[in-house]
């Protein structure tokens, strides 16, 4: 556990927990650290909801598949970054998603009921991570909602241009890579990866942006 102690630092869920206090925090929790290959699933749909997960390394994708097999990539996360909060705090009966890597990955899982449990210790560390996790859930929530207004839109290229101005908003610049390939994407914005294709290379065509597989510039102010 030690050799990820660099990513723990960082994932907000132990923000203003010292080193020292967090490694007795995990040990509490029985944190438990677990290897995926590419392709492997994390979490299948329909399990019980009562784990939180921190990616320590490589990435996973949260994916849901409606009644005739249509593919939607809700969300991802990367090293440092959680998955799986909303569901396990809200103590919902099953996930309605699946997680999957999308690459090899290291993964922490913590059963959430020791979390938002009191600690009979009464730790102070233990109550910054209740308040921690109250903060992630709501950032989430913001996420959610950031791409229900992507995904609200008419068009192929209305969704697609959205997406490229959130990005843009997202890492202050008009430069900027994205963690999807063409089909992730396409899953994303819930478009026809073809359609997607032929919007991008108009877009490209007419001068406003420039592509190089995952690189996106912004050379031009464009409207959804």
């Amino acid at each position: 556990m030690k050799k990820y102690s660099e990513v723990l630092r960082k994932c907000p869920l132990f923000c203003g927990i010292s080193e020292q206090n967090l490694f007795t925090l995990l040990t509490c929790l029985n944190a438990a650290i677990t290897h995926f290959d590419k392709g492997e699933t994390v979490l299948s749909e329909g399990e019980p909801a009562d784990s939180v997960g921190i990616v320590l390394a490589g990435g996973i994708q949260i994916i849901r598949n409606d009644y005739w097999g249509n593919r939607s990539i809700v969300a991802g996360a990367r090293p440092a970054e959680l998955f799986g909060e909303s569901f396990a705090c809200a103590r919902v009966a099953a996930i309605p998603v699946h997680v999957v890597a999308s690459e090899h990955t290291d993964v922490m899982l913590i059963d959430c009921l020791k979390m938002i449990r009191p600690c009979r210790n009464a730790c102070q560390f233990h109550q910054q991570l209740l308040y921690n996790l109250l903060k992630v859930v709501a950032e989430k929530n913001l996420l959610f909602h950031q791409k229900i207004e992507v995904t609200s839109k008419r068009t192929t290229r209305e969704k697609f241009i959205a997406y490229l101005l959130l990005q843009a908003k997202i890492n202050h610049s008009v430069s900027f890579e994205i963690p999807y390939s063409r089909q992730e994407l396409a899953d994303y914005l819930e478009v026809d990866r073809s359609g997607l294709s032929v919007e991008i290379g108009k877009l490209c065509r007419q001068g406003m942006i420039e592509v190089d597989r995952r690189k996106f510039k912004i050379l031009q102010e464009i409207e959804c």
